[in-house]
């Protein structure tokens, strides 16, 4: 797909015609092979039957075929050319609009075959979206999983957050001997009005997976059903959860395209699930119903326009982490108004503002929000500045929480940062018992233990009197001392670090000792004047 990204890019078909071909192209890919077109693989067969080889016709097949997905069957010309006749109706608006004929040639083609002739239903839609973002920008092409944030790690927010507790709420019901059909059709009904909201939602990861989840644990209530009486066998009316209940913010869009497209590739793959266990096809096209992804600048729009807090269940998701000194002038004034922090503007992280902007949401409804954060919002000066604004003017509490691990994508050589992952309630919603998952190393599996209470610095609360302490900075030393400005930190453009070799040409060894060396004038020298410097 990078291929076919490079090439028509080069021949000057690019910006937003190219995002939005290539999306349509994956779709039809996928759906070659996954059944959604029938019989699997008429767009190969279209792609190597119908156009020359030179690829001069290629762009004009592909438009036209777009163009006869987004018609009902029964509105096209009886004098359709067969094969073209042979696609079915997708609706969804994801063919709607007319995009620019690119034009191709022979190599051109030859990639777009190999696209073709690969194995599309191997590819889960939870790995793919980040990984065909990837094929827009060539810098960032890496290895295999480069952008993917891993299901496990995704699995460390779900679960504290919504999807352990409707699995033991699902275990109650079966367990029961009196009225359990009828709790295990209100507990299926009530998935179906579950909304989930990811504010930052890239690819659509967080909501893909959560989708997939909650897919799975209707299809365990349908069986569990089935098993007390007969179920009607028709799938189409079995299904209640669809993707119209993901909700998501994306500042790029062709991120949100993507993510589009994934929730239904989705959504496909479970429904094959469902046919799978009742023994007949089931597939939802054309598209009736979709996921409400809108592109735009989450800080800079009003979430209950996408969705009303009283109609939303889940705040969640990864928003992005900037340090305060590596923010652009924007996202500074952006974190300092939602703050409040006035001029200075603070030393709060980026994602802080996705903490507030939530808090201030959900006090509106009774949602329940989960983060991934850096572990910074939970060490040094930025937990006075951001926890008393949620504990406090949003009264918020931690319903559960991961200490410090790290958090990284399967590429190889991928740098991992250190996150938390925090979980928030509206206090009158606060459950009796926190969870807290702890890490012996940032790489260890988590242990979990249970609190009354756990505190901003993600530790076990329930024996303090306020739970709510903070440790907030002063201006003059308590001893009366001078002001420290400064400490010692590596962001003075490397100037204060010295190499190996500067070390070995400034020092001298001491001959007893093995490997040990006693500074020159001048590196003591050195080591004053950035002392001083830190003090003025």
């Amino acid at each position: 797909m990078g291929r076919v990204h490079d090439a028509l890019e080069e021949s000057g078909y690019d910006g937003h015609d190219l995002e939005q071909f290539l999306v349509r192209l994956l779709f039809c890919l996928f759906s070659d092979d996954t059944g959604i077109f029938e019989p699997r693989g008429i767009f190969e067969t279209l792609i190597k039957d119908r156009t020359a080889e030179d690829g001069s016709d290629l762009g004009q097949w592909i438009s036209h075929l777009f163009d006869i997905l987004n018609i009902p069957e029964e509105k096209r010309s009886k004098t359709l050319d067969e094969d073209l006749a042979a696609f079915p109706y997708i609706n969804g608006e994801l063919f709607a609009g007319r995009l620019p004929i690119p034009s191709f040639d022979s190599e051109m083609r030859e990639v777009l075959i190999e696209a073709c002739e690969f194995s599309w239903d191997a590819i889960s839609p939870a790995i793919f979206g980040s990984l065909f973002q990837s094929v827009m920008d060539k810098d960032e092409r890496r290895s295999q999983g480069a952008h993917y944030t891993t299901e496990k790690n995704i699995m460390k927010l779900i679960g504290p957050l919504f999807l352990d507790g409707l699995r033991e709420e699902f275990d109650r019901i079966k367990a029961r001997k009196t009225q359990r059909q009828k709790l295990l059709g209100e507990f299926h009904c009530r998935l179906a009005k579950l909304t989930f909201f990811d504010p930052a939602c890239g690819c659509g990861n967080f909501l893909i997976i959560s989708y997939r989840e909650l897919r799975q644990l209707e299809l365990e209530v349908l069986v569990e059903m089935r098993t007390n009486q007969q179920l009607a066998l028709d799938a189409s009316i079995l299904s209640k959860v669809d993707v119209d209940q993901f909700y998501g913010i994306e500042i790029g869009e062709f991120p949100a395209r993507i993510a589009e497209v994934a929730m239904w590739m989705m959504d496909h793959i479970m429904n094959n699930r469902l046919s799978l266990e009742f023994g007949q096809t089931y597939v939802r096209i054309p598209l009736r119903k979709s996921p409400h992804i809108h592109f735009g600048d989450a800080l800079e729009t009003d979430w209950h326009e996408i969705l009303r807090a009283g109609n939303c269940s889940y705040v969640l998701g990864n928003p992005p982490f900037v340090g305060a000194k590596y923010q652009s002038d924007e996202q500074r004034a952006q974190v300092r108004r939602i703050a409040a922090l006035g001029g200075s503007g603070g030393t709060l992280d980026y994602v802080s503002a996705w903490f507030l902007k939530a808090g201030e949401y959900v006090k509106a409804g009774t949602a329940k929000i989960g983060f991934v954060s850096t572990n910074s919002i939970t060490q040094g000066e930025q937990v006075a500045q951001l926890w008393p604004l949620l504990f406090h003017k949003y009264e918020l509490e931690i319903s559960f929480a991961h200490r410090t691990f790290a958090w990284g994508s399967d590429a190889r050589g991928k740098a991992h940062v250190h996150v938390v992952i925090i979980g928030l309630t509206r206090r009158d919603d606060a459950p009796k018992e926190r969870r807290l998952f702890s890490y012996e190393t940032v790489n260890d599996e988590p242990s979990e233990s249970k609190h009354s209470a756990i505190t901003s610095y993600l530790f076990d609360a329930s024996g303090l009197k306020n739970r709510h302490l903070v440790v907030t900075e002063i201006s003059k030393p308590l001893n009366g001392l001078p002001k420290l400005r400064i400490g010692s930190k590596p962001i003075d453009g490397g100037y204060f670090i010295m190499s190996t070799e500067k070390k070995m040409s400034c020092c001298r060894p001491i001959r007893s000792r093995r490997n040990m060396f006693i500074p020159t004038l001048e590196v003591r020298n050195f080591c004053m004047v950035a002392f001083a410097i830190s003090c003025t």
